[in-house]
């Protein structure tokens, strides 16, 4: 099985949502990971209170911000758009979603981009289902 890599700065929030969304959403096609460069002592509140609102999810009960030295070697890396150097991570497979910072913003705005997240998991878990063999 595939081992994917979401990968920000600080690793807690964009990629935090995506591990979360990862687990939820594809847990027969890939294993999900979340690491940044540095760390936040908690997960965005916003993040977590939206995804245990709109999903069930308490990202806070399975997850936490962690360096990219903390994840396993992975397959696949997806940088969520970091707006300064992307950290690296050797891979076979990497993309950048070019995703916005929700952090400080509207409810709707955070919503947005968690929803974008979902979608791109989704067509990830699409391209690489084929691929576990």
């Amino acid at each position: 099985m595939k081992k994917v890599a979401f990968i920000c700065v600080h690793n807690s929030c964009r990629s935090q949502i995506a591990e979360a969304l990862g687990k939820l959403l594809a847990p027969d096609v890939f294993e999900s990971y979340s690491a940044g460069t540095e760390t936040k002592p908690r997960i965005n509140q916003d993040a977590v209170r939206l995804m245990k609102q709109e999903y069930g999810v308490d990202m806070e009960a399975s997850q936490y911000s962690k360096l990219l030295s903390e994840i396993p070697r992975v397959d696949v890396v997806i940088t969520m758009g970091c707006n300064v150097q992307c950290p690296f991570l050797p891979c076979s497979h990497r993309e950048d979603w070019g995703l916005e910072d929700p952090t400080g913003k509207s409810d709707e705005a955070f919503l947005d981009v968690i929803r974008e997240i979902e979608r791109k998991v989704l067509v990830l878990k699409d391209k690489l289902s084929g691929q576990n063999s």
